[in-house]
């Protein structure tokens, strides 16, 4: 194994990474706050995260459907995220 063979499984396992990341803090996250910040629901972002670590672990990031599966998870975490987390529990702004 070369430093082809490390980059490789350094791209492999940082994406996987990046989509659990996702798929975790989309669980842990109250089904309120994705409405409240106007976003898809919570079963929607846990489905496309959990669809989106399930391809990038089978197939990997360098394959037809991983790089759509990075780009859920970074939209997760770039987008959704933010606005979900600035919510606080009880600040209900309705």
């Amino acid at each position: 194994m070369g430093f082809d063979g490390f980059v490789t499984d350094l791209v492999y396992y940082g994406t996987l990474a990046l989509a659990l990341w996702a798929l975790v803090d989309a669980v842990i996250r109250p089904a309120s706050a994705y409405v409240a910040a106007g976003k898809l629901s919570k079963p929607a972002w846990l489905g496309i995260t959990g669809v989106a670590a399930l391809l990038l672990f089978v197939l990997g990031p360098l394959s037809f459907l991983g790089l759509p599966a990075v780009v859920a998870a970074v939209v997760y975490l770039v987008d959704v995220r933010p606005a979900v987390r600035s919510l606080k529990p009880g600040n209900n702004p309705w």
